[in-house]
């Protein structure tokens, strides 16, 4: 039953490195696992899939959408009432592709919605269920290289046309929501990470293929299992990497 298992929420599931995450993560028997879609059709078919791996943890879809407020606390509230806490939180969900021709106004403000302010609110609107957590409750956000100011002005070029600022400017901005919100809660009993997958395979955006040198998706998701099984507790506050070190800021 949920109520003794593990209870981990992943936004953006039905995809990418979320769904392999909670492939991954469904092996062990005492995880229950809520993966978070837009798409109803595609959260649940990702679902389907997943339990077709025939393993012992439990999956389970709900619809969010991170760019709506009302959605976010609606979920709270249903998660609350269903389990009374959470036992750990992957912010995962992302939009880096946009159609083209998209102004980049509105590239910027959907980047922002999605990738900052979405995260954000999620900690905000999930941090009293963590803090009820039978365990250590763990929060990943999950970022990107291209998040740290570091690494990009030192990139020796950039391969797949027109460099995406929206993306790189949200992530930048997605690392200073992990290190503020650590700020706010020191000496709380909670362990939180910032990570970057690399450059892996994803709907992401349309460079991220493997002929592309992309590598596959669940090498960027299995090193977050190990940080939600406590293995990199730690390093508490990092901006770790798939490697198994971390990145600068």
């Amino acid at each position: 039953m949920a109520s003794n298992s593990l209870i981990t929420l992943i936004t953006g599931g039905n995809s990418g490195i979320g769904k392999s995450l909670a492939g991954l993560l469904v092996a062990d028997a005492n995880r229950h696992v809520i993966i978070t879609s837009r798409s109803i059709d595609k959260g649940n078919a990702a679902v389907e899939e997943i339990k077709g791996l025939k393993q012992p943890g439990k999956i389970e879809m709900v619809q969010l959408d991170l760019t709506v407020p009302s959605s976010i606390t609606a979920l709270a509230k249903d998660i609350e009432t269903r389990y009374g806490r959470l036992d750990a939180l992957v912010n995962n969900a992302a939009i880096a592709d946009f159609p083209p021709n998209t102004p980049l106004p509105e590239r910027m403000e959907t980047s922002f919605k999605a990738n900052v302010t979405g995260p954000l609110l999620m900690l905000e609107a999930f941090w009293p269920l963590l803090m009820k957590s039978t365990t250590t409750p763990r929060i990943i956000n999950h970022s990107s290289g291209a998040g740290s100011m570091q690494i990009v002005k030192n990139m020796p070029d950039w391969a797949f046309g027109e460099v995406p600022i929206p993306y790189f400017s949200s992530k930048a901005a997605l690392n200073m929501v992990s290190c503020s919100w650590m700020l706010g809660h020191r000496g709380e009993d909670y362990k939180m990470f910032t990570y970057c997958p690399g450059f892996t395979e994803s709907n992401l955006g349309p460079h991220n293929k493997l002929a592309n040198g992309a590598k596959p998706v669940v090498e960027g998701a299995r090193p977050m299992v190990a940080i939600l099984d406590g293995e990199k507790d730690a390093e508490h506050g990092g901006f770790l990497n798939h490697e198994g070190g971390q990145h600068p800021w």
